[in-house]
């Protein structure tokens, strides 16, 4: 992925400077390569990591049944609810980059898509943004990487505010009752609640003076030579960032959703609120611990274990629920991802 971001590098060091670094034949090669040549390793790779996974095929046989079955119509909601989760995503990622370049919906949706195809090969899915600037023009894409964090900063919040929700309604609905998190007592989980409060609330005051602090940091001499970078960010007034913060609610939202059908359809039996809860919760955890796609599946199948099982004991539908969202929001969307990079240009002039 390195090489890649290297090539976006010199495109845009071409289009800043307006000297012919590569030669036109050069460029030409690449435009012809470098798509194709993308397309084969993130196939290669997302291949090697499916194999890798021991609940997938298990997971697939289940979700290929229930097709079948009564459940059908859910199978079709999650799927179609994967595409409103990504769309929406696509929409905050056209309204962000728009202070650079306009670019259409269907082009802001095929970023996102090959995004994910990059996301699986780097921790916590950071290398979204590499996949997500070259449907951007030479020039623009280093300018939008600072942006596409913005997006992500704001999806985080979303995901750190709700959780500490439902985590204080973990601790004081489920665990009154006598359950109890393995290795995790009492005293550690007031711990982590009261440590994480001041945190988020700190977390959120940064979100919306991200401007003010772009400007801080475009004080620093390194900074400030390249603060063509970072510029756009300083102009994002707190009624843009609002917008964005609730776009990123709504798609948290949908993928709550998700995950409450996949787990009705394979059979784990809890109230609806239970449920979502400790999805919410499931989604904190993911977000505090640093993980890569090919140990992620894994991780989160335990960590779906230790709080759904205080909801029910079909294990199997727990982690078939788990592997089942694995497959359709993240592996789907990459696979496709990866098929649109066969027709992506690094040049277009």
């Amino acid at each position: 992925m390195e090489v890649f971001f290297i090539l976006i590098l010199i495109a845009d060091i071409c289009k800043e400077i307006n000297q012919p670094i590569l030669s036109r034949k050069l460029k030409i090669f690449l435009n012809y390569f470098v798509g194709p040549a993308l397309f084969v390793w993130l196939s290669f790779s997302i291949y090697h990591q499916v194999k890798q996974q021991g609940d997938v095929q298990q997971s697939w046989h289940l979700i290929k049944a229930a097709f079948l079955g009564p459940s059908a119509w859910k199978i079709g909601l999650v799927m179609l609810l994967m595409l409103l989760n990504w769309g929406i995503e696509a929409y905050k990622w056209q309204l962000l980059v728009s202070r650079l370049q306009k670019i259409s919906f269907l082009r802001a949706f095929s970023a996102i898509f090959s995004g994910q195809a990059f996301a699986l090969n780097t921790i916590n899915r950071a290398g979204d943004f590499v996949g997500r600037v070259l449907y951007l023009e030479e020039g623009n894409r280093l300018r939008a990487v600072a942006l596409s964090l913005v997006g992500s900063i704001s999806q985080l919040l979303v995901t750190f505010a709700v959780g500490i929700f439902a985590l204080i309604g973990l601790r004081s609905h489920l665990l009154q009752k006598g359950n109890m998190l393995q290795g995790l007592s009492e005293f550690w989980l007031d711990g982590l609640i009261i440590g994480l409060i001041p945190g988020i609330l700190c977390f959120a005051l940064f979100y919306f003076e991200l401007p003010l602090f772009t400007k801080l940091v475009e004080k620093i001499p390194f900074v400030h030579r390249f603060r063509y970078l970072i510029e756009k960010v300083e102009a994002l007034s707190k009624k843009e960032l609002t917008r964005i913060l609730l776009l990123s609610f709504i798609r948290y939202l949908v993928f709550v959703l998700q995950y409450v059908v996949l787990l009705e359809v394979f059979g784990v039996e809890a109230s609806k609120l239970d449920l979502a809860m400790m999805v919410a919760v499931l989604f904190l955890v993911m977000a505090m611990v640093p993980t890569i796609a090919l140990a992620e599946l894994g991780f989160r199948g335990k960590i779906s274990l230790q709080l759904f099982g205080l909801l029910s004991v079909n294990t199997i539908g727990i982690v078939s629920a788990a592997a089942g969202i694995w497959i359709i929001n993240l592996i789907l969307p990459a696979i496709i991802g990866s098929i649109l990079m066969v027709g992506i240009r690094l040049f277009k002039r």
